[in-house]
């Protein structure tokens, strides 16, 4: 079997090992359509063929912007790939100036669009990229060449020697990937990643993956333009893992009743959403049932792994699982084995919850920076653990600051920030990468994320504040849908909140309250008098000083469209001040 040293080779890899019949399956008009990975291989040669009768050269850059999941993305990466071009996958939700930028920044080449939603945001703006040459589709859309046609330049096969010729030349220290950081302020950074920072990564992480290999099922619905669910979908390929994609989020929920899949990963804000979910329709049941419903929450909410609760705490989830879990499981698809977070901090409570159901959540670890893993829990082993991001993986090196800070060294710390040698110096002291969170490794090794150190604030009385910590804790009320801390340099913290408008109309239906004007409802002081309640209550586990002291609520959502969220929904935090500064002011009495 040969080594794995640059990221085409793990469909070679699969070839050779798995041999899947459903490598890929994307839903086309209503219907699964499969890629073995026989298939897959072929394509990704002919999208070669063809990019070297465009002219693309080494080290060009080529932009994929897709706004769902699909096989055509895998195929274009390879066929970039192994011929020494390098893939810059954009967020298809970011703005126009955006695109601009980005498009303008990496010099792209050519560019492979999704659907028209994309492609009209693009030609928007082509004009403005001297650099770009063309852009493809991969639907059928008017007025916009398709896929097709770069296959079918490269259905002639007489050129495939070059081909080859081109790959044996990728080193694994070559460039693979250019991914540009929504980044919570300014513009954003592209971070340069090589074949082998990704493969090291993948490699690693596979050790923390209890998959069967060559005999499971993912779902697919992450942004693959982020290198968490990109670096994934490389370690489904190498685990022989057949890989569906989810058709949208909103169809997220039929898509795993469909493909029954083993694993999947996700954003804590996602879970948070079906958790929810799952809260409301167990609301909604009446007598007997509500209260087994409710029981069964609080003995999930107990939950520690290995048995640490007990015997009689044993026998009791084993009821649970039986009487309710069961259902959670079936509602999901009923074959998760376990699930993975990252991107952000993950309340303990739903790994709590997740686990007592039988569909672990492992929350691990990283940034894009560092390809991305850092760290994950592994259920195996005693190598899980609560409200922790897991135990380092092999290769990778942390120590921790005399600030606290998070410092990672290994094979999987990116090359650095494109054309921005002065931003990579500002976050590299030697071999190490100043990773901007603050944590703390247990006597165990497991690691423990505190806060982002560049989102801590000093009130004007000199304590710090965690910001994360307390939105962490006011977002387990069904009420909040998203919430931001603010107070740097002021003398209290207080909080800018967006509420859950379809759970408040509910609860005003109950309490004879027609709730419908968004910015009436906001004043309403019966809404504003349960608020109240739902910090009081969060405030409880915090110090004097971390007392949420007021809040103001905002009348429209909080968005990634709106500008709010990156695409991986983390708060702009300059942004929401700024589109919210009258709130603000009104708080603070500015």
């Amino acid at each position: 079997m040969q080594e794995i040293t640059r990221l085409f080779d793990f469909p070679y890899y699969q070839l050779g090992k798995y041999n899947l019949k459903n490598a890929l399956v994307s839903k086309t008009n209503g219907k699964w359509i499969s890629t073995t990975t026989q298939e897959y291989i072929d394509k990704a040669n002919a999208i070669s063929r063809g990019l070297l009768r465009l002219g693309v050269a080494k080290n060009d850059k080529i932009a994929v912007i897709s706004l769902t999941n699909r096989t055509e993305w895998n195929i274009t990466d390879i066929g970039i790939l192994q011929i020494g071009g390098q893939n810059v996958p954009i967020y298809p939700t970011i703005s126009h100036e955006d695109y601009e930028y980005i498009l303008n920044h990496s010099e792209a080449k050519y560019c492979f669009v999704s659907c028209t939603e994309v492609f009209d945001k693009v030609n928007e703006i082509k004009n403005n990229v001297p650099s770009l040459k063309e852009v493809y589709s991969f639907d059928t859309i008017d007025d916009c060449k398709n896929w097709e046609e770069v296959l079918n330049l490269g259905s002639d096969i007489t050129n495939q020697p070059e081909v080859e010729t081109r790959k044996a030349n990728v080193s694994p220290n070559d460039l693979a990937t250019l991914i540009y950081t929504s980044g919570t302020t300014g513009k954003p950074k592209g971070v340069m990643l090589s074949h082998r920072n990704v493969v090291s990564n993948v490699i690693a992480s596979e050790k923390r993956v209890p998959l069967t290999k060559g005999a499971s099922k993912a779902l697919s619905f992450l942004p693959v333009c982020h290198i968490f669910e990109r670096m994934i979908l490389y370690l489904y390929q190498y685990c022989g893992v057949e890989i569906y994609f989810a058709e949208s989020l909103e169809k997220m929920t039929e898509n795993l009743k469909e493909v029954k899949p083993n694993v999947m990963t996700a954003v804590p804000r996602l879970y948070e959403k079906v958790y929810d979910k799952i809260v409301t329709k167990g609301s909604e049941l009446k007598g007997i049932k509500k209260a087994l419903f409710f029981w069964a929450i609080e003995v999930g909410l107990k939950y520690e792994p290995y048995g640490a609760n007990g015997w009689l705490y044993e026998q009791k989830l084993k009821l649970a699982r039986k009487l309710i879990f069961k259902k959670w499981q079936e509602a999901l698809g009923g074959n998760l084995e376990f699930m993975v977070s990252g991107s952000a901090a993950l309340q303990p409570r739903l790994t709590r919850i997740f686990s007592a159901a039988q569909m672990p959540i492992m929350e691990g670890y990283g940034l894009t920076e560092t390809s991305p893993v850092i760290s994950v829990n592994d259920v195996r082993n005693g190598g899980f653990r609560i409200g922790t991001v897991g135990k380092i993986i092999d290769n990778v090196e942390v120590k921790i600051a005399d600030d606290g800070e998070i410092l990672a060294k290994g094979p999987n710390i990116m090359q650095g920030y494109y054309k921005d040698p002065e931003k990579t110096a500002s976050v590299m002291s030697g071999e190490y990468f100043h990773t901007g969170d603050i944590g703390e490794i247990d006597s165990e090794g497991f690691l423990k994320i505190t806060d982002r150190k560049k989102e801590m604030f000093k009130t004007s009385g000199g304590k710090y504040v965690a910001p994360a910590l307390i939105e962490n804790q006011l977002k387990q009320s069904r009420f909040i849908e998203q919430v931001m801390v603010v107070g740097e340099g002021e003398k209290m913290p207080a909080a800018l909140i967006q509420p859950d408008f379809d759970f408040l109309k509910e609860w005003g239906k109950r309490h004879d309250l027609s709730l419908i004007d968004m910015q009436d409802v906001v004043n309403n002081a019966k809404v504003l008098a349960l608020y109240q309640e739902e910090i009081d209550q969060a405030n409880e586990h915090f110090a004097k000083w971390e007392k949420v002291k007021q809040f103001k609520l905002t009348a429209d959502a909080w968005t990634i469209v709106g500008g709010h969220l990156t695409p991986t929904m983390k708060l702009k935090r300059k942004v929401i001040k700024e589109k919210y500064i009258d709130l603000y002011n009104a708080i603070y009495q500015h």
